[in-house]
């Protein structure tokens, strides 16, 4: 196979992609931390398995940015900046509800986009998927961080090398030729200190709270043999994501080495009886609170005329600033307002820019920030927990001050934006303590 590589445009970075077959369904195939869509088409396994999922469906394959072919990020890229790269992709590939399937860590991209953007995931197919990659509370059977960075390490001091001692040439199985292929794909795919950049941001990623907000169909495989992905990672994700099927295949190593034809016999069935999506009413985005500190005062001290006016001046710079991060206000809540982001970070950024730029009017103000499943309603108004989490959130909130939740956290890793916790919190009417992190300022 030699399909032609084409570029698409996300955030002036050129993101490269093909297109492979002709099927009536478009399936979007989402790599892991590293790619090179030329040079993968050279080896004889992921040959073998793009060839045949091209024969079930519209196969399109991607470089993530920083990787292959597309454009270097300058540092690790977040999730949030690669939704906007998988749009671009799908857009330029006029593909608009296509099945995706992700490989290993590449699954937690695959899960936001598809938890985020609902009606344009046909269905997620996910091999030896991990929503985490090192313990946490719930997670604790999981490689330690310890444990990690020193798997990390081995990899990129023998980033490259043919030899034993670099643990990622595994994929390889015993094959000589296979392994010294797998050596030449990981030198052309990225830089050894890329790499270190992507595996660090790898590693505190965690999109375990978006599981419950997959609506499509969910296809988990993985090999019984595979040695170095522990099985309780696709356990966990197909437990998690609601009605998922999971299923193991013969053989050991990654799902496309060895004999493609059962693992692509598994996904064709699958999608045959997948419907494409209908419209949501629920979608996973980020919601952001924000209220003036001392309303009442203030508008006792200034009288009614000359308050409203301050109203107006603050309405008119938080619906600016929202529509410059590309979020939605939901409505004014008098002193304050509710708005919707389609991606943490710039919900992050929004209430830096408006809790930054009240005091030059003579205002101050407190924001909360959650990323929950919410209900879009027929009159354009949200509903669900994920409100109520983030209301609470900035009612705890002092003034100037940005407050999120750990779930925010954990989706804006790599952004610059830097967290602090602030402890465990009650939250009224919300079970469980909460932990949360300010925004540095």
């Amino acid at each position: 196979m030699h399909p032609e590589t084409r570029y698409a445009v996300s955030r002036e970075a050129h993101i490269a992609y093909q297109v492979i077959g002709r099927g009536d369904v478009d399936l979007l195939f989402v790599p892991s931390f590293m790619s090179n869509i030329e040079l993968g088409l050279e080896q004889p396994s992921i040959a073998a398995f793009a060839s045949r999922l091209a024969g079930i469906a519209r196969l399109i394959q991607f470089d993530r940015r920083g990787n292959g072919m597309s454009d270097g990020a300058g540092s690790a890229s977040t999730l949030e900046e690669q939704l906007d790269d998988v749009s671009a992709v799908l857009e330029a590939a006029g593909s608009s509800q296509p099945a995706m399937i992700a490989v290993n860590e590449g699954a937690a991209l695959a899960l936001l986009f598809a938890a985020t953007y609902p009606e344009r995931v046909r269905a997620l197919v996910l091999m030896s998927p991990q929503a985490r990659l090192v313990q946490g509370p719930g997670y604790e059977w999981a490689l330690s961080v310890e444990t990690r960075s020193a798997l990390v390490r081995a990899v990129l001091d023998n980033w490259g090398r043919d030899s034993p001692e670099n643990p990622w040439l595994i994929f390889g199985g015993d094959d000589p030729q296979e392994r010294a292929a797998m050596a030449r794909y990981q030198r052309l795919a990225m830089g050894p200190g890329d790499a270190a950049a992507t595996l660090r941001l790898a590693g505190e990623t965690d999109v375990r709270d978006v599981l419950g907000s997959i609506q499509c169909p969910t296809l988990v495989l993985r090999r019984e043999h595979d040695a170095f992905i522990d099985e309780r990672h696709s356990r966990y994700v197909a437990d998690h994501v609601p009605g998922a099927r999971y299923t193991e295949l013969s053989g050991g190593g990654q799902v496309w080495v060895g004999d493609p034809d059962e693992a692509v016999g598994e996904i064709a069935d699958f999608l045959t009886g997948v419907r494409p999506p209908t419209p949501s009413e629920r979608v996973l985005a980020t919601v952001l609170f924000t209220d003036i500190v001392g309303s009442t005062e203030r508008a006792s001290t200034l009288g009614d005329a000359r308050w409203r006016a301050l109203l107006e001046r603050h309405d008119a710079l938080l619906r600016r600033e929202v529509a410059r991060h590309r979020g939605r206000v939901v409505k004014s809540l008098g002193d304050g307002a509710l708005a919707l982001f389609d991606g943490p970070s710039r919900a992050i950024g929004c209430a830096q820019a408006v809790c930054g730029a009240l005091p030059a009017i003579g205002l101050q103000a407190r924001a909360g920030l959650h990323t929950g499943e919410c209900e879009l309603l027929a009159d354009g108004d949200i509903g669900g927990m994920a409100v109520h989490i983030a209301a609470r959130i900035a009612a705890l909130a002092g003034p100037d001050e940005v407050l999120a939740s750990s779930t925010v956290r954990d989706l804006s890793v790599g952004s610059p934006f830097q967290l602090q916790s602030r402890g465990r919190h009650a939250l009224k009417g919300v079970a469980d303590d909460w932990q949360l992190f300010a925004l540095r300022m």
